[in-house]
């Protein structure tokens, strides 16, 4: 395993000659491993109700916005016009309160979009092994889950209260996911809360770990940089352009079969340019308003988080075929999910 001064090192090097060479080993990897594919998805955000407070979120408990979680007939509506932009995998994602969002719901709502997609995951509060197992069972394939920071005394500064202040809870929610059969789980980290060596090094330990105890799961990874909500910036330090893809393509190269998603919190030309460097998968015509597609105007929504590529999915369709990728809008077989 890379150490973290190695780490260090190749974010700090400010030499245009080494970051292509790090480019082109990433290409290399990624086109040996997945080829000129790249998976698209969208979110859907079904509550932003939450029991947390977690500094840098728009959702969090002590700020003022409108909560709003969707009935049956408007998580409906909301997925026939998501899967009506082509997308077929959906992301569902609530805020951190389990007794607005519990696992009811979530069974519930998985259940809705059985109807419209193939691929169903799902990012909300942490929860047991038997819960996960539950939500298997109803057609949920996969689970996002950040850590958004691996320091143990930044975490605490930022999580101030509500389940997602147990730092131990939450690093365990892989593991508890993996148990109850999920067969893919994507992790990541919030760039910009912490030293970003120190938590790359975490999470590589943590993905490791992972693999070596729970090898049948597909796993991936994600690094959001912590944005603007509304114009207010939360960061307590900068990831520019260039360590953010020197973050991709080390990953891609320390681990060539795992996963490495892209959401739209970057600009499109970053995004265009990532392309090409370890990315598969990522997300298109996104919005991250609870009912933000169908049921409310962009003046009434309180997004979780600002968005910087607001291209629709047949944009991002076009685009990666004049650039001679291949889409992919599903690579699953809707199955009953059972527990063997």
């Amino acid at each position: 395993m890379i150490t973290l001064s190695e780490i260090k090192g190749i974010l700090n090097n400010p030499s245009p000659e080494f970051l292509e060479d790090l480019a082109q080993q990433s290409k290399q990897i990624t086109q040996q491993y997945f080829g000129r594919t790249i998976s698209l998805y969208a979110p859907l955000y079904l509550s932003n109700f939450c029991s947390s407070h977690c500094t840098y979120c728009g959702f969090h408990s002590h700020n003022r916005i409108k909560r709003f979680k969707l009935t049956d007939k408007e998580m409906h509506q909301e997925m026939k016009f998501v899967a009506g932009q082509g997308i077929e995998n959906i992301l569902l994602l609530t805020g951190e309160s389990y007794n607005v969002t519990p696992l009811s719901y979530l069974k519930q709502a998985a259940g809705a979009a059985k109807h419209y997609f193939p691929s169903i995951a799902i990012e909300v509060h942490p929860m047991e092994t038997q819960e996960y197992q539950e939500l298997f069972e109803h057609g949920v394939d996969g689970v996002t889950v950040y850590q958004e920071t691996y320091d143990r005394s930044r975490y605490a500064q930022v999580h101030l209260s509500g389940t997602k202040a147990d730092y131990d809870y939450r690093y365990a929610t892989a593991q508890r996911a993996a148990q109850g059969g999920i067969r893919s789980i994507s992790l990541g980290i919030l760039l910009g809360l912490a030293d970003v060596a120190e938590d790359l090094l975490a999470l590589y330990q943590h993905v490791h770990a992972l693999e070596k105890n729970f090898p049948g799961v597909e796993y991936s990874v994600s690094f959001p940089r912590l944005k603007p909500i509304k114009g207010e910036n939360f960061a307590k330090c900068y990831v520019d352009d260039r360590i953010f893809i020197k973050i991709i393509c080390l990953t891609r190269i320390l681990f060539p079969r795992v996963g490495i998603n892209l959401s739209t919190r970057e600009k499109p030309q970053l995004r265009d340019r990532a392309l090409e460097l370890g990315i598969t998968r990522m997300s298109a015509g996104s919005n991250t308003s609870v009912g933000g597609y169908t049921l409310k105007s962009s003046e009434e929504q309180d997004p979780q988080f600002d968005i910087e590529d607001h291209r629709s999915v047949k944009d991002i369709i076009t685009l990666l075929k004049q650039r001679n990728f291949d889409p992919v809008l599903t690579d699953w077989r809707r199955i009953e999910n059972k527990i063997p």
